[in-house]
């Protein structure tokens, strides 16, 4: 597995969205956020998170997809429960994952964060394929942008504190990390 010079993943299915900003000059790519998603809420392998991802999701085809309408948001990658990596943003640009956001005092993580969703709900495990994925990811990630150190990895309720829980209790962070440290 290798990262291109724009940050596209050599064996992640590519699925490029439109959904993502460029990143301010100079951003230093610095932060890792791990998020879950599943659409609908605890249902996996469905088409929606793709759909959502997209800018293309029927808001009419489950009622809890009522809040999704015109709602614009994205992640660098998701992680489905079979391990398979789906990359929709290039590492070098800004996916629309972590909406109002704070790391360390700095707001718009965003701009200098990546963003990996898996398949998931907070209260669901995830699978040990998921885990294996997101761990070889993470090590690729933090040799191509040193500058994401485990202190710097994340979730998205440690960022957007009240307002989200993913990845949630579910998520093993001690079995994450020990195949990193």
């Amino acid at each position: 597995m290798i990262i291109n010079s724009i940050g596209v993943v050599d064996t992640a299915t590519q699925r490029p969205c439109t959904h993502f900003d460029e990143r301010p000059s100079g951003e230093e790519i610095s932060l890792l956020v791990i998020h879950n998603i599943s659409l609908p809420a605890g249902e996996f392998d469905t088409p929606f998170v793709d759909d959502l991802f997209m800018g293309n999701i029927d808001c009419h085809a489950h009622p809890s997809f009522s809040d999704l309408q015109g709602l614009r948001v994205s992640a660098h990658c998701f992680i489905k429960r079979t391990g398979e990596i789906v990359q929709y943003v290039p590492f070098s640009k800004c996916a629309w994952h972590a909406g109002k956001s704070e790391f360390l005092g700095r707001e718009r993580c965003n701009d200098f964060s990546i963003g990996i969703e898996l398949e998931g709900t907070d209260t669901s495990g995830y699978t040990q394929m998921q885990y294996n994925a997101l761990q070889s990811l993470t090590k690729l990630l933090m040799n191509n942008y040193p500058a994401i150190t485990k202190a710097r990895i994340v979730g998205h309720c440690d960022i957007a504190p009240g307002r989200k829980t993913d990845p949630g209790e579910s998520f093993d962070w001690q079995h994450y990390f020990a195949a990193l440290f």
